[in-house]
């Protein structure tokens, strides 16, 4: 039976945390909320409805994700599958079943949610996300041959292959950053499509201008530095 442990970073999401916690398959032997700095109830709801909660008071997704994995790393038991979600219900956690199946049954290293167009409900993504995420799966298939149509973050990897990835990116960039060294080193992978709906409450990268144009940013920083190393 394989030890599957989840990473969720929250920044206030007191009103959609314990859904995605609630709906997370039995399977999973650890749900992993990182507290990224919020200044509304998350931690008391996210431990409330059962999750081991953290606390990264660096902002930042990469921050918070690392932090997750730092806490993992200082177990006796170590996970084979590491899923990452988001904490906003624009997933449907459920669907992990789905996502780390690739993992269990065909051995692949690294499976992505890919959030297709059919599946997606109308404006749970922003035009600049659409066009973000197409310009960097452009840039990854032209450089790097790769397959990759989205940058989602609902994804699986084997824990031994994520820790190999020397993770580092501390915001925006960590979803690239991991297909990008994904591809560099060889990895097997394959998307999955799944659904996705509007977000509770705002979005703190597409929400804002000044977040899509970080994020957009730190997205082109990574492929263009992986493409000429």
């Amino acid at each position: 039976m394989s030890i599957i442990k989840v990473i969720i970073p929250a920044y206030n999401e007191q009103d959609s945390i314990a859904n995605v916690i609630s709906e997370i398959p039995s399977e999973v032997s650890e749900i992993i909320v990182v507290n990224n700095n919020s200044t509304d109830n998350t931690v008391a709801v996210a431990e409330k409805a059962g999750a081991t909660v953290l606390t990264e008071t660096n902002k930042g997704y990469g921050y918070a994700c690392l932090k997750g994995m730092e806490y993992i790393s200082l177990q006796d038991e170590k996970p084979d599958i590491i899923v990452f979600l988001d904490g906003d219900y624009s997933d449907y956690p459920a669907e992990l079943t789905k996502i780390v199946a690739p993992i269990l049954t065909n051995n692949i290293d690294l499976v992505i949610g890919a959030r297709v167009p059919e599946l997606r409900e109308k404006d749970s993504v922003t035009p600049q996300q659409i066009f973000g995420n197409w310009l960097a799966c452009f840039l990854m298939k032209l450089f790097f041959k790769s397959t990759f149509t989205d940058l989602g973050p609902f994804r699986a990897i084997k824990y031994d292959k994520l820790l190999a990835l020397n993770m580092s990116d501390k915001t925006y960039g960590w979803t690239v950053e991991m297909q990008l060294k994904a591809l560099k080193q060889h990895y097997s992978y394959v998307e999955v499509p799944v659904n996705y709906k509007k977000r509770i409450g705002v979005s703190k990268v597409s929400g804002t201008i000044k977040g899509a144009i970080f994020a957009g940013v730190k997205i082109l920083t990574w492929i263009f530095k992986y493409s000429f190393k």
